[in-house]
């Protein structure tokens, strides 16, 4: 069974920070561009960031760029978002999926995980 699954997310202060890990079972990640998604309640999805299979292409949404850093690990089968200077807009469940290069737009196929509560309060 394919599935993606998010880890790392939690309670935090202002300022903090975090990682988020998302990890596949049933398929390897490393030929699939994987992007980070939010959606807070009542607001719709909002892509986050994307990186290329290799890692050498990045895009992140504006309100973000400074603070998170995408980066994966194919060996581990492993993508990550690094969040820095979190603050409490950033509040939201965080979930990985298929996202196209160059944006950082849902790629239209591909499973969703249950994804990770990221709560910045203090």
């Amino acid at each position: 069974q394919l599935q993606l699954v998010e880890s790392g997310g939690g309670l935090v202060e202002p300022g903090g920070s975090l990682r988020l890990s998302c990890t596949a079972s049933g398929f390897s990640l490393r030929y699939s561009a994987i992007g980070w998604f939010r959606q807070a309640p009542g607001k719709e999805r909002e892509g986050v960031s994307c990186i290329s299979s290799v890692g050498g292409t990045t895009n992140y949404a504006d309100s973000v760029k400074g603070r998170f850093t995408i980066s994966r690990d194919n060996a581990k089968n492993t993508v990550y978002l690094q969040m820095n200077s979190l603050k409490p807009e950033d509040t939201a469940v965080y979930c990985c999926a298929k996202c196209t290069v160059g944006s950082t737009r849902y790629a239209g196929s591909g499973s969703w995980g249950q994804g990770t509560q990221v709560t910045v309060s203090s």
